[in-house]
């Protein structure tokens, strides 16, 4: 085999490779020479069959499996002579004269193809002593434990039916049935029966819980409202609806106090356990936020750090990931650019470089986890397989059996245990400070569209 570079340009690298007719001739003799043994044909004892009969049956057969192998042995060889790393799928260019590619598949004439593909960047990660990080903290006011300990006992409360004719106040437990519709068409998962509702909960579209105070058991209500223009439900989205409510019963809540009785319904020795253990779940969102930010405030530093030729492929997949989505959410919500005050080009433009952006801390986290020997363990992916697992109440084995037989979905559960274990090294690395900061602060939400 022959190997030939005949492009060499930032990333992008192309060859030919020439197999001549006698190395094809060779490879497919071999390959009859093995079939001989297995095959069975009519009028021939096993072992028997002369060589030019196998190949008129299964010459052309054996040249395309032949074919394929050259190029899978092509690019290994170029790959390990140059030490090149590939960027993405190599595009091959075969002869298109049929008569030239009918030679090669008798092994009659020179296998010529290109290969052309470009490689990952080289680029030397250094120290990280250099990174200066800022960690933003804040202190859990007091008064939000009391709020989550006065949610908690909320979500306990005990309803006592009104008396006969009483109008329903915000706070009160509906129980209704209704019909959603769209003009007047009733719309899928828009009709439901003994549906509980607390007034005031904000747990259905705004505007519908509003529109049932002051109403009475028996009471037939037309409640209209407009679905969000960012509804899950796309073709919902951004439209108005109407409903035909029937209320079936209306219930006051009973008082529960934020004491041992309570924490013992929860399973906990007395409130002071109980506090204990929702200070706790309050301290790890805490503790997340703040580590969303750092991690945000590393990228940021890394993106600024790290400056190199990125793959084009990569690039232009990544973009087309993100535009898609930008697409599809314009699509559901019935909006365009100019409606967001934009351009088309301008988006482009700026999604372009999220793209750009992504793809090069993307190269720069698995550099930095390559050369630092960052490993992820079965027993990791394993216990993120649980927890996911835990979000589907009773599907959990069908769930796991699903990771287990699909490497590409194993693969997506790996990918970001990596990341954040990558993210610890350079942290443990870098200088960081702590600041304290507001609550509000803290949980101020940030747009995450450039984060890798």
């Amino acid at each position: 085999m022959q190997t030939t570079e005949t492009l060499s340009q930032g990333l992008k690298r192309e060859y030919q490779v020439i197999l001549a007719a006698s190395e094809l001739a060779s490879k497919l003799e071999a390959q009859l020479s093995e079939l001989k043994d297995k095959v069975r044909i009519n009028g021939f004892r096993p072992g028997k069959v002369p060589a030019g009969h196998l190949k008129r049956l299964y010459g052309k057969s054996i040249m395309g499996d032949v074919v394929q192998q050259a190029v899978n042995d092509a690019q290994t060889k170029i790959l390990a002579d140059n030490n090149l790393r590939l960027a993405g799928q190599p595009k091959l260019d075969f002869p298109e004269d049929r008569a030239e590619m009918d030679k090669v598949l008798e092994a009659t004439g020179d296998l010529k193809f290109s290969i052309a593909f470009e490689v990952l960047p080289t680029f030397d990660v250094g120290s990280f002593e250099d990174v200066e990080l800022e960690r933003v903290v804040a202190e859990i006011p007091a008064e939000d434990i009391d709020q989550q300990l006065k949610d908690l006992a909320d979500r306990n409360k005990n309803y006592t039916a009104r008396e006969e004719g009483a109008e329903a106040q915000s706070g009160d437990k509906l129980t209704i049935d209704f019909v959603g519709r769209l003009g007047e068409e009733a719309f899928e998962g828009g009709t439901a029966e003994n549906v509980d509702l607390v007034l005031g909960s904000g747990s259905f579209i705004p505007g519908f819980e509003a529109q049932l105070e002051g109403a009475k058991a028996g009471d037939e209500r037309k409640v209209v409202v407009t679905f969000p223009a960012d509804y899950q439900a796309a073709h919902l989205a951004g439209q108005e609806a109407v409903f035909d409510v029937t209320v079936k019963a209306v219930a006051a809540p009973g008082d529960v106090a934020v004491d041992d009785e309570l924490a013992k319904k929860f399973g906990f020795e007395d409130l002071g356990k109980l506090r204990e253990a929702v200070t706790a779940r309050v301290k790890a969102d805490y503790d997340r936020a703040s580590r969303d930010k750092l991690k945000r405030a590393l990228l940021d530093a890394l993106d600024k750090k790290f400056d190199f030729e990125l793959p084009q492929d990569m690039v232009e997949q990544e973009f087309n990931g993100i535009w898609g989505q930008i697409q599809a959410e314009q699509n559901a919500a019935g909006k365009t650019f100019a409606d967001e005050g934009t351009t088309e080009e301008e988006q482009r433009a700026e999604y372009r470089r999220i793209a750009e952006r992504r793809v090069r801390l993307g190269l720069v986290v698995a550099e930095v986890g390559e050369k630092a020997g960052v490993k992820v363990g079965d027993d990791e992916v394993s216990r993120a397989i649980v927890e996911r697992a835990r979000q589907f109440p009773g599907q959990e084995k069908l769930f796991w059996d699903y990771y287990q037989k699909n490497p590409q979905a194993l693969a997506e559960i790996r990918a970001p245990i990596y990341e954040e274990k990558v993210v610890d090294h350079i942290i443990a690395a870098a200088k960081v400070s702590d600041k304290t900061i507001s609550k509000d602060e803290l949980f101020k939400v940030e747009d995450d569209a450039a984060d890798a």
